[in-house]
């Protein structure tokens, strides 16, 4: 989805590792002007937020983010 300046990305139920290769290859290419939103993800595991983080890194913006995700993507940068 696009709002005209900028391409939306929503994600919902889990990010696990199980699903990592596919997320990947969507979200390839993407950067800055791209929002992951995560309004519906109910669940993430650690390789799910090493994926959220390195994306945030190159300029992808995480949206509707819920606070232990948000947490957790801290504590990693943190290590």
């Amino acid at each position: 989805m696009a709002d005209g300046r900028r391409s939306i990305f929503r994600l919902s139920g889990r990010i696990g590792s199980e699903h990592l290769v596919e997320l990947k290859a969507e979200i390839e290419g993407m950067g800055a002007g791209t929002v992951l939103d995560l309004e519906h993800v109910t669940l993430v595991d650690v390789e799910g937020v090493r994926l959220l983080s390195d994306c945030e890194f190159r300029g992808i913006e995480l949206v509707h983010c819920s606070p232990y995700i948000r947490e957790w993507i801290a504590r990693e940068r943190n290590l």
